[in-house]
């Protein structure tokens, strides 16, 4: 069995139960950023007066954090400016053109009789001297963080065309102290919240596509099961079947999920009802068949297998049939992961002796290595195909990078204390 293919087929441990499901508030991931487009947009996000408590926190600070990381985008300086408008009519267009904006974000805070908050703002084409969109929210004030992110995800898409991924969130395990802990957090690594806690292993969480729910695998009865709990904390049994259960995989509807049986000596790929209900044998060989993942038009599931003598990708039609080899490149591809936007699959590439996230372009085969670790693994796209979230090894701990798809931007993500591994990056929520 080659560096674990195939981890999800399966580390053969005796267990104790141990399990906690709780709502616990951990420290944020940290984020360094590094490299950048060619090309950054310059934009200015005025300050947003705050007609409000004096403790809230600025909602521009978060919206130009977040154009940041993109990579995309040059937030200008506005601390020397004297002009912070908070409405596009204050706008004196000549002195923000002098600082080379082509963009610019205006707006405030305020507060209303209900003890909730009333949040407008604006983007401005500077060059045109024109409103480009503008937005008004009504929210408690324990919104104000995911509103800064929402229009952050306007501004995005307004300049880019493309959609946003700020106001969405990820999954990740995180090995602290002897437990394991199930924890999503926002897409900046704010708000951490702890979901389950154990003393036995927590692996392969997977959002539901409404992001509703988190599937994960689950050790605490003394062999892996794999739950589909909802982020409220109501969970169920999936997969509870002779052998292991791992490797969850959400069908593009919802209405399904594969995973990973071994009902014999073998894993093997089966389809399930997200209910629990209509068990199906996708794939049947003597080979390790594991790590499926659906394509978006939900009629293939790639998944990774040994069939050939080494570990590469292959897909089968979700009905069940013949598979098909995906990968011909390298001696080692495992761990596909399908782009949202059906063009590129993702994957971990043996690059001379390091094992590193590749992505391949369906269309002309092409394959580039995106990451530049040595033990790097479980790449998960966001919801916008642009960025791959990934896990990785720094200084001998678990811990989490994004590369985006163009492999020109690079962040680290690190949480102070323990291992941090298995991320899954949810989708877009309305």
């Amino acid at each position: 069995m080659n560096r674990q293919i195939f981890k999800h087929a399966i580390r053969g441990v005796v267990f104790s139960a141990s399990l906690c499901i709780s709502f616990i508030a951990n420290a944020a991931l940290e984020i360094e950023i590094s490299g950048g487009s060619a090309q950054q947009l310059p934009v200015a996000i005025v300050p947003f007066a705050q007609v409000a408590t004096a403790d809230q926190e600025n909602i521009s600070t978060i919206v130009s954090a977040d154009l940041r990381r993109s990579g995309l985008f040059r937030v200008l300086e506005t601390g020397g400016v004297v002009n912070h408008p908070s409405d596009i009519m204050q706008i004196k267009y000549a002195e923000w053109a002098a600082l080379q904006a082509q963009a610019m974000a205006v707006g405030v805070v305020e507060t209303l009789p209900d003890n909730r908050l009333k949040v407008t703002f604006q983007l401005a084409d500077v060059l045109k001297q024109t409103q480009l969109t503008g937005m008004q929210y009504n929210i408690a004030p324990n919104q104000l963080r995911a509103t800064a992110h929402k229009i952050a995800d306007v501004i995005y898409q307004k300049l880019t065309g493309e959609v946003g991924i700020f106001a969405s969130r990820i999954a990740y395990i995180n090995k602290s102290n002897g437990r394991y802990a199930l924890r999503i957090a926002d897409a900046d690594g704010e708000n951490p919240l702890t979901m389950v806690s154990s003393k036995e292993p927590i692996i392969s969480p997977a959002w539901s596509p409404d992001g509703s729910k988190l599937a994960y695998v689950s050790f605490e009865k003394k062999k892996p099961i794999i739950f589909v709990q909802t982020l409220s904390g109501q969970r169920t049994v999936l997969a509870n079947f002779k052998g292991n259960n791992s490797a969850p995989s959400w069908a593009p509807d919802g209405s399904k999920l594969a995973i990973v049986l071994t009902y014999g000596a073998n894993s093997q790929v089966y389809t399930i009802n997200a209910d629990g209900s209509g068990l199906q044998q996708i794939t049947k060989s003597s080979a390790i068949d594991t790590e499926p993942t659906w394509s978006t038009d939900a009629k293939w599931i790639y998944f990774s297998s040994d069939r050939g003598g080494k570990p590469q990708i292959y897909k089968v039609s979700s009905s069940g049939g013949e598979p098909q080899r995906v990968t011909f490149e390298g001696a080692y591809n495992v761990s596909p992961r399908f782009s949202p936007d059906g063009k590129s699959l993702a994957m971990i590439r043996n690059d001379g002796g390091k094992f590193r996230v590749a992505l391949q372009n369906l269309a002309s085969g092409q394959v580039q290595i995106l990451s530049e670790g040595s033990q790097d693994e479980s790449p998960s796209f966001a919801p916008n195909s642009r960025i791959l979230l990934y896990a990785t090894r720094v200084g001998g701990h678990g811990a989490l990078a994004a590369v985006s798809a163009d492999g020109r931007v690079k962040q680290r993500l690190n949480e102070s204390g323990g291992d941090i591994r298995e991320p899954a990056w949810g989708p877009l929520l309305n």
